[in-house]
């Protein structure tokens, strides 16, 4: 049987989700609890591979097995086994054609950037931090060039694998939360360093370095040496990942009280 798992974790301290020799990653963490639930060895495909530092709000995988254990199980004895930085959140019984992957319509990641003369020490490895202040307004008016379906070549890593820069970000918006700025991104899909490299172009033209059509003409460029630096880990999440309606999965983590810490403006 096929099973899908919701999960969230605090990335900071961690390698990323994917598996290394190590074994310290967040993969490894996980199917190694599995493993010991099914008795035998689990390999999971998740919705999206996360670097080293960032974090998951409702990252979605699966997994086949010949063990039958209620759903229940896959929750609480996976986590009984999981460091307390890795929690299952639901379990859930999927036909063979589910991929968490390749069936997601959509992912969302949010961004969270603390603005504040002084890093407060319980935002250090949660977000994002700038000491000057920062006009969300003209990020807002450069953001409205970026959503769309556009060629993101000078927004990916070189390291990037994927075999088409083109991707439909349908969602790019930012507001305030008290001493945090918001950052929401919707795609179809991402390029690796995609939403970090965004943010850190944004926030350039909101700390008043560049104009507000500096990214509009980083994008038409499609030269990745045009874009700001990669922003900092810290403050991203994957914050949900949508299937549509037809497979029953459960949400979570778009209203994370994480995200309300900061107060709404």
């Amino acid at each position: 049987m096929r099973i899908a798992l919701g999960l969230s974790y605090d990335g900071s301290g961690t390698p990323g989700w994917q598996t290394q020799p190590g074994g310290r990653a967040l993969q490894d963490l996980l199917e190694s609890s599995l493993a010991c639930m099914a008795g035998h060895a689990v390999s999971t495909v998740c919705a999206g591979r996360t670097d080293a530092g960032v974090h998951a709000l409702a990252q979605v995988v699966h997994f086949d097995t010949e063990a039958e254990r209620p759903l229940s199980a896959w929750v609480r004895g996976t986590n009984a086994r999981l460091p307390d930085r890795i929690r299952v959140q639901w379990a859930h019984q999927v036909s063979a054609d589910f991929h968490a992957r390749f069936s997601a319509l959509s992912r969302t990641y949010r961004y969270l950037l603390h603005v504040a003369q002084v890093e407060h020490p319980l935002w250090s490895a949660r977000a994002g931090w700038v000491f000057r202040p920062i006009d969300i307004t003209v990020m807002q008016a450069a953001a409205l060039s970026l959503v769309g379906e556009h060629d993101f070549s000078a927004f990916r890593s070189s390291q990037c694998q994927a075999r088409s820069p083109v991707r439909r970000l349908s969602q790019l918006e930012i507001g305030a939360r008290g001493e945090l700025i918001e950052f929401i991104f919707t795609a179809n899909a991402f390029l690796h360093h995609m939403v970090r490299n965004l943010v850190g172009t944004l926030v350039q033209v909101g700390l008043g370095r560049k104009p507000v059509d500096w990214p509009a003409q980083v994008l038409a460029s499609g030269d990745r040496g045009q874009a700001a630096a990669t922003f900092s880990p810290a403050g991203l999440y994957l914050a949900g990942v949508d299937y549509g309606s037809g497979w029953g999965l459960p949400t979570m983590g778009l209203q994370d009280p994480l995200l309300q810490a900061g107060g709404a403006s």
